[in-house]
């Protein structure tokens, strides 16, 4: 288990990536705000992590989602698979597959979407092209299989 550092340090370390991505999927006016309100909801958080291996992931994770809402709060169609973060340069479908491997294809891509880049249902969809109701019974399913299997 890796120890978190203070949160100074923790800003210190991914405050570039971050200001990064979030100019690339808002464009340099409204990045400011966003790069804002990513690290205020990080701090409002950091007191209840438990460890400190993945921050990077986790605090690109918060970003996306702040560009994703403020694409919503503009009227903009969020329904484009937002560019996904990876953990230590593995993307969350490597990091999973040991346990998704022998799910079908469905469920897999459904398990991996939710709960390796925690996507929303509407964009899980998009990307199986399915409806949301779908992609939840897919991303149910995967996970109701995974545990029989690991029981």
């Amino acid at each position: 288990m890796a120890t978190i550092p203070p949160f100074e340090t923790f800003y210190a370390d991914h405050a570039g990536e971050v200001l990064r991505l979030l100019r690339r999927r808002l464009g340099r006016d409204r990045a400011d705000d966003a790069f804002q309100e990513t690290f205020l909801r990080a701090l409002r958080a950091y007191d209840r992590l438990r460890d400190g291996e993945h921050l990077r992931a986790w605090v690109l994770t918060i970003a996306t989602r702040v560009a994703i809402d403020a694409h919503r709060r503009a009227g903009e169609p969020t329904d484009e698979l937002p560019e996904l973060p990876s953990i230590d340069g593995r993307p969350a479908y490597e990091e999973l597959a040991f346990l998704t491997d022998a799910l079908p294809p469905k469920e897999r891509a459904a398990v991996v979407l939710r709960y390796g880049y925690d996507l929303e249902y509407d964009q899980i969809a998009a990307a199986l092209r399915s409806s949301p109701d779908a992609a939840r019974q897919a991303a149910s399913a995967g996970v109701r299989r995974l545990r029989r299997s690991v029981t």
